[in-house]
């Protein structure tokens, strides 16, 4: 009994560690510059984030198309898209699923902005957020990085929630916005 209940603890101590084991190393650093990449849209047209030199990028990473938590956060997106443009923001959310996965959950949710397909999970990669669940499914974590316009991390928010995400970065974007030297 005292044998079964020892081997018992230990696979939930190694499924919990499972739960929460990185793919990959850090995020960079807010200042550092954002790692660039090329990735193809929910319509299959390809776009790199140095297209956006000159403009502030919301980056989110989510886990999954069509999951509660991620539907959440894009629609909170969706219907904050105004106000993000008028702050002179992009929106691109990534994640893991493929570019036919993106199509169909941007179009059951009426999503006016970009989210891009790293089904080769490079991106996710680069930023640090790919995680595996159940130690075995790859996955990007919920982060959300604010770019400047000269290209760099001004801010990041990890494992964040869905819920309310949309107005903090909303927030966030323009009290950097009014913090920037003017020029």
């Amino acid at each position: 009994m005292l044998r079964a209940r020892s081997t018992l603890l230990c696979a939930l101590a190694l499924t919990a560690a499972a739960l929460a084991t990185p793919a990959h190393a850090a995020s960079p650093a807010v200042g550092m510059p954002a790692p660039d990449f090329r990735l193809q849209d929910q319509n299959g047209k390809w776009h790199t984030l140095g297209e956006q030199k000159g403009k502030w990028v919301v980056l989110y990473f989510y886990p999954k198309d069509n999951t509660p938590g991620c539907t959440t956060q894009a629609c909170e997106f969706r219907d904050n898209i105004f106000a993000f443009r008028e702050a002179g923001a992009v929106i691109l959310g990534i994640s893991v699923d493929d570019v036919q996965s993106h199509e169909e959950f941007a179009r059951e949710h009426s999503l006016p902005f970009t989210i891009l397909a790293d089904s080769a999970k490079s991106v996710a990669r680069s930023y640090g957020v790919l995680h595996k669940l159940m130690g075995v499914l790859e996955v990007a974590r919920r982060d959300t990085f604010i770019v400047d316009p000269q290209g760099r991390i001004a801010r990041h928010y990890e494992k964040v929630d869905p819920k309310g995400h949309s107005q903090f970065v909303l927030a966030e974007l323009k009290a950097l916005k009014a913090a920037a030297p003017k020029g």
